[in-house]
């Protein structure tokens, strides 16, 4: 079912589905022990419901089928693996250890979603010592 949708709706799922994940790591500070996939899924659902323009386009038959929602669990997967496994870039590496030199700080970060958020934290800290 997911595979005979337009490529422009499963780009758009996948990108609710990136955009909900990190907006969700993001409110968790990036920390796994308090990760919670139902609550991730609720805030995914929540956001595509509100947001996203898929999900008007996708049939109601089709958003009710059991072998959809398997194949969006798949497709979960995938985009939060992806997301995991996307080394942080040299620039955001040399900008992190920049800030993290100036702050007296020791963030670690895996992944480059990972080190947008550090980097961001970073940048906030720079602004309240200024």
């Amino acid at each position: 079912m997911y595979k005979q949708l337009s490529s422009g709706v499963k780009i758009s799922i996948t990108r609710s589905i990136s955009t909900s994940f990190e907006s969700y790591l993001a409110s968790i500070g990036w920390d796994e022990d308090k990760f919670s996939m139902d609550e991730f899924v609720a805030n995914w659902q929540k956001y595509f419901t509100e947001n996203a323009a898929w999900y008007d386009k996708v049939p109601q038959d089709v958003l009710l089928s059991p072998e959809f929602h398997e194949e969006l669990a798949q497709r979960i997967d995938e985009v939060i693996a992806k997301i995991l496994s996307e080394k942080p870039t040299k620039k955001q590496i040399d900008s992190i250890e920049k800030m993290q030199k100036a702050l007296g700080t020791n963030f670690t970060y895996e992944c480059k979603a990972e080190a947008a958020y550090v980097e961001q934290q970073l940048k906030e800290q720079l602004k309240k010592e200024d």
